[in-house]
């Protein structure tokens, strides 16, 4: 089948990239595992994130509380003299273009410098964001949906677990050894969320019966993990690239 006469495929659209200078404006804690910060900043105005697991660029502040700003010019980015800031990627969980209002989730955990900033955050503070520089704007309504992740991939998927018509019924794993986050995804009822590990992931992976067409699948999570879970649905299944979107968060060391 021709590429250009697939149905329903998901779509690339492109962002300028800008860097915004935000406030936190309040914070609280979710299911014993995110700190939820709500930012505003005038410098909002225009920001656009139209795919669920987007993310933002996100600089944390040097110790001294400051940080520098970069320009974006005809050459690309041109950083100010002194030290870059940290940092780290975010998915935008969400925004209120009414009153400039972006929610991110930050992930609790020993070390780090995103937690650790998140736990030390208060009213008034500020940080810099970039992007998103794109997004990739995947449809609905397929029949047949799967979300893999682990605790670094849940805001993206509940931000899709929001946006998904009431008659869908994804199957939701999530590789967690912690039970309170289960909470996290509590209110979504009609999906079929099982918390996993590794290993029995792998398995209920290569154990299911896929659809011949309108499915979609989401893995993310730890690089080698990724990799093997797509490598068993492209390879042993023989699904299709252009349905699968296999992105690794992160990669141990």
């Amino acid at each position: 089948m021709a590429h250009e006469t697939k149905p329903n495929l998901p779509k690339r659209v492109k962002n300028e990239l800008k860097f915004r200078e935000l406030t936190v404006k309040s914070k609280h804690t979710v299911a014993g595992c995110f700190h939820r910060v709500v930012f505003t900043s005038p410098e909002l105005a225009g920001f656009s994130s139209r795919g669920f697991d987007d993310h933002v660029k996100v600089f944390f502040p040097s110790t001294d509380g400051g940080f520098s700003r970069p320009s974006v010019t005809d050459d690309g980015i041109v950083w100010g003299e002194g030290q870059r800031p940290l940092s780290r990627d975010y998915t935008p969980l969400a925004f209120d273009a009414s009153c400039n209002e972006l929610t991110l989730d930050f992930y609790i955990h020993d070390g780090g410098v995103a937690s650790l900033w998140a736990d030390n955050a208060a009213v008034g503070d500020t940080l810099l964001i970039g992007g998103p520089r794109g997004s990739l704007v995947i449809p609905t309504d397929y029949s047949f949906q799967l979300y893999i992740c682990d605790e670094s991939g849940l805001p993206a998927v509940r931000r899709r677990l929001l946006s998904l018509p009431e008659h869908i019924t994804p199957t939701v794993l999530v590789n967690s050894h912690h039970a309170h986050t289960h909470e996290y995804l509590s209110e979504f009822t009609h999906a079929k969320i099982e918390w996993l590990d590794t290993e029995s992931i792998a398995k209920r992976v290569s154990s299911f019966e896929f659809p011949d067409s309108d499915y979609f699948i989401w893995i993310t999570g730890e690089g080698n993990d990724v990799k093997q879970l797509s490598d068993e649905l492209l390879e042993n299944h023989g699904l299709d690239a252009d349905y699968v979107r296999a992105v690794a968060y992160w990669h141990n060391k």
